[in-house]
């Protein structure tokens, strides 16, 4: 779970404050107008959940690694960690569903009026009984948070400070969505991903 904080970290700084710029995607387009007009900051929050069923092709249980299909018949290799008890119970012609959620949310804030700087978060539940095929959930959630540097003249981008002193200058669609952020205003942003794996037996022919 290390890993997956370490690339909630790198890929919000690509997929956060662009989506200042998705807001009407989100919410539609008169309560963007209202929200414009009565001068309240950006907030928009952008999810997904992806289900794919794999079969498992082959165990090896000394490397702990499961080879499995995938429903295109793509092949590849899963690693499992020692959180995963019930390895031996895995066979091969089982069936693995993966279910895998995320989601972006970015908030702007007056400068002083932000709740909250950064935090990540992990937890970790194993479902399965002792003697029971594998099942699970694992999520994590980071928060970082940032100040409007500056806006450019055509407000095509906005240059962001990050906490840790770096800059990042984020491309926006639509400059209508920086009708009421101005330089010094604070962005909060917070990505949550989520991942449940079941190994359920092979149907009987």
């Amino acid at each position: 779970m290390k890993k997956l904080i370490t690339v909630v970290a790198v890929s919000l700084f690509a997929l956060s404050l662009a989506a200042v710029s998705i807001a009407e995607e989100a919410k539609p387009a008169a309560d963007a107008k209202k929200a414009a007009v009565e001068g309240k900051k950006p907030s928009v929050k952008k999810e997904r959940a992806t289900h794919v069923v794999a079969t498992v092709e082959a165990v090896d249980q000394e490397k702990r690694i499961i080879t499995v299909k995938g429903p295109e018949g793509n092949i590849f290799d899963i690693t499992a960690g020692d959180q995963v008890k019930n390895l031996a119970q895995v066979k091969v012609g089982d069936t693995m569903e993966v279910t895998y959620y995320e989601s972006v949310a970015v908030k702007v804030f007056k400068a002083g009026e932000m709740p909250q700087g950064n935090s990540a978060t992990v937890a970790a539940e194993r479902l399965a009984k002792p003697g029971d095929k594998p099942s699970g959930i694992v999520g994590a959630q980071a928060t970082i948070t940032a100040v409007v540097e500056s806006i450019s003249p055509k407000k095509t981008t906005v240059t962001l400070k990050m906490s840790d002193g770096k800059y990042k200058v984020v491309k926006i669609q639509d400059k209508k969505n920086l009708d009421n952020v101005k330089v010094g205003d604070e962005v909060q942003i917070t990505v949550t991903e989520a991942l449940a794996v079941a190994v359920k037996p092979a149907k009987k022919k």
